[in-house]
């Protein structure tokens, strides 16, 4: 056809049908009868009427990218992004040397970049990011010097960056992030002086921080969360790197002190560090950074366990657009600044655990109206909770556990109406369990075991529909389980042990459909086990250790999820189910129930005694059938030995009768 009009029509007919039949329906103005220039998704140049833009982003096509795309010589656009298409990257797009934008991201594209796509000279914009895509990354890519944008990550990318990507001295973007890239970072990377976003996140590359980054003076965003690199970072960062403003260096095996000149860049809105081995202070000079949002130290060795620890708490008062602040699992030591409550209004996440922090959680802490997690477990906190926490009506996740929190739960807990997680367990809380908590209606976990609560269970924790797990065990309640356990279908987990309950457990244990661990034990339960015969995909069940009667259900040997079944040191009695889960010793404990009986040699049990009334009677019947039988059998032989007569006959007739009647 020579390379016209008709040669894009006929190109993208076969790429049409090379396009999952499915999916074609978004392609059906692509025919004869409407000119190519008005087919959807196809734009044209005023001049030639040929096909300069192809956008067929998002659409959801399948199939395989044909061959024939190549022939559209004028396109200048190609965007083939979030499809899944399969298969290949085709040579022949290499032939389209006026292509200057190519997005194939987000599809399932297979092999290796392919050399060819190199000759696309004019690309400025390359995105072939989100694909199964394989191999090394070309040294070829160097000859691309128009790139701008170049977007390689979560592929299967492996092997060394090539020297050549010094020769993209126009690159402004660089993804790699996501691919299995090994080595250093070239030397060459730091002619690259127009970079503003960096991203070599989830690789494994190793070495130090690479050197030829603390050129690219012009980087706003710098990403090498779990990259790989090791050793110090340069105490001269911020002075090196002056514009950024979002740094993410953690998860890597980053040692020594946090650079003091971080503090530096004014422009910094997200420092993330976590999860190396950092040490020393958190400085107090961060709190010049007006700009920062986010501060991420958590899973270092920063602090001394010591006072002063905390200062810089102080100091991060003055960030006013603070919404992150995570510095758990440290060895910060020292009270708990009071200062805490002045952070930022906008705080969303305030985490500080597992630290050695005592004092007290401040009274003003309600002052934090906008926080939605608030995790301070594994410290060593005293004091009373603050009503003021009840302030904080967007709180979603509570975490104060193990701890050395005492006095009562205020009842204003139940104000937060978005609270989803609250863990109060580990700690000397005493008094009743706020009936408020009902209020809560979001609720999904609930932990406020090993305390020393007191009073019954509220009926009003049991009519929170959306409950996954409650854990209140090692806390000393009274009163019975109550009967709206039922009414909770999302139920997983509940774990009630040693906690002093008794009565009988209610029948509408078995409502609760969702049920995969059930802890009863170190009660005084008295009664049957209620029919739980519905409860198919639990898998531990703990009823020990209380006063529990009657026998054994039969359907727990069809449990087939069931891991753990411990029923020792109660009152059950009869026979031992001998089927399904009760044949394996390791799974099911029954010790401690003296009326147990069963063949099962692994539980140790005896074995069970048929003590019938009727088959004894039956027997005694028997044997005195078989007397009379003999008795009457001697008198038939007496009577046969003896002189024929008609009264002799008479006498043999009526003991035939009676012989038939002793054999019926």
């Amino acid at each position: 056809y020579g390379f016209t009009d008709e040669t894009d029509v006929q190109a993208l007919l076969e790429f049409k049908s090379q396009v999952s039949e499915d999916k074609r329906v978004f392609l059906s103005s692509w025919n004869h009868s409407v000119p190519l220039c008005n087919w959807n998704k196809v734009t044209c140049g005023h001049k030639h009427k040929r096909v300069t833009q192809l956008d067929l982003g998002g659409l959801q096509l399948g199939g395989v990218i044909s061959p024939s795309i190549g022939n559209l010589s004028f396109l200048i656009s190609l965007d083939l992004s979030s499809n899944s298409f399969v298969g290949t990257i085709p040579q022949e797009v290499g032939n389209l040397f006026r292509l200057e934008y190519l997005n194939m991201s987000f599809n399932l594209l297979e092999g290796e970049i392919p050399v060819n796509l190199f000759n696309c000279s004019r690309l400025f914009d390359l995105e072939l990011d989100s694909n199964q895509l394989g191999g090394g990354v070309p040294s070829e890519l160097g000859s691309l010097t128009n790139l701008l944008y170049l977007y390689l990550g979560q592929n299967y990318l492996k092997g060394k960056l090539p020297a050549s990507l010094g020769n993209l001295t126009s690159l402004m973007q660089l993804s790699v992030t996501g691919n299995k890239l090994e080595g250093g970072i070239p030397n060459e990377v730091a002619r690259l002086n127009q970079m503003v976003l960096l991203t070599l996140s989830v690789n494994n590359f190793s070495g130090i921080f690479p050197p030829s980054i603390y050129n690219l003076s012009s980087l706003e965003m710098l990403n090498i969360f779990s990259a790989g690199f090791s050793g110090r970072p340069n105490p001269d960062i911020g002075t090196l790197l002056p514009n950024l403003q979002e740094l993410y260096m953690g998860n890597n095996h980053f040692t020594g002190a946090i650079p003091a000149t971080l503090s530096n860049i004014s422009t910094l809105e997200i420092l993330a560090m976590e999860y190396n081995n950092l040490t020393g202070v958190i400085p107090t000079s961060f709190g010049k950074l007006q700009n920062l949002e986010v501060l991420q130290l958590h899973e270092n060795s920063l602090g001394n366990h010591s006072f002063g620890d905390l200062k810089f708490i102080d100091a991060l008062s003055n960030c006013t657009q603070l919404l992150i602040l995570s510095v758990g699992f440290n060895r910060l030591g020292g009270e708990l600044p009071t200062s805490v409550a002045n952070l930022s209004t906008s705080l969303n996440e305030l985490k500080l655990q597992m630290n050695h922090i005592s004092g007290s959680i401040p009274h003003d802490i309600g002052n934090l109206i906008n926080l939605s997690k608030l995790v301070l477990y594994g410290n060593i906190l005293r004091g009373t909770l603050p009503n003021s926490l009840g302030m904080i009506l967007e709180l979603g996740y509570l975490s104060l556990d193990s701890n050395r929190l005492s006095g009562v739960i205020p009842s204003s807990i139940g104000n937060m109406t978005q609270l989803e997680t609250l863990y109060l367990n580990n700690n000397s809380f005493e008094g009743p369990i706020p009936p408020s908590l009902g209020n809560c209606r979001r609720l999904l976990y609930l932990y406020i075991g090993c305390n020393r609560l007191n009073g019954t269970i509220p009926r009003e924790i049991m009519q929170i529909s959306s409950i996954v797990h409650i854990y209140i065990e090692d806390t000393p309640l009274t009163g019975s389980l109550p009967n709206d356990v039922g009414r909770l279908q999302s139920l997983v987990i509940l774990s009630l042990a040693n906690t002093s309950l008794s009565g009988q457990l209610p029948q509408t244990l078995g409502k609760c459909l969702s049920m995969e661990e059930l802890y009863l034990q170190e009660n005084s339960f008295v009664g049957t086990i209620p029919d739980i015969r519905g409860l198919v995909g639990v898998r531990r069940l703990d009823f020990s250790k209380n006063n529990l009667t009657g026998s054994i259900p039969e359907y727990l040997a069809k449990f087939s999820k069931l891991e753990y079944l411990n029923l020792s040191i109660n009152n059950f009695k009869g026979r031992v189910p001998a089927e399904g889960k009760f044949q394996n010793s390791t799974i099911v404990l029954v010790y401690g129930n003296k009326n147990l009986c069963g063949d099962i040699k692994e539980l140790k049990l005896d074995p069970c005694i048929v003590h019938a009334p009727s088959m004894m009677k039956k027997h005694s019947s028997l044997s005195k059938k078989i007397v009379i039988g003999v008795c009457l059998g001697m008198s038939f032989l007496s009577l046969v030995c003896c002189e024929e007569s008609p009264a002799n006959r008479l006498a043999i007739s009526q003991v035939v009768k009676d012989l038939n009647s002793i054999k019926e």
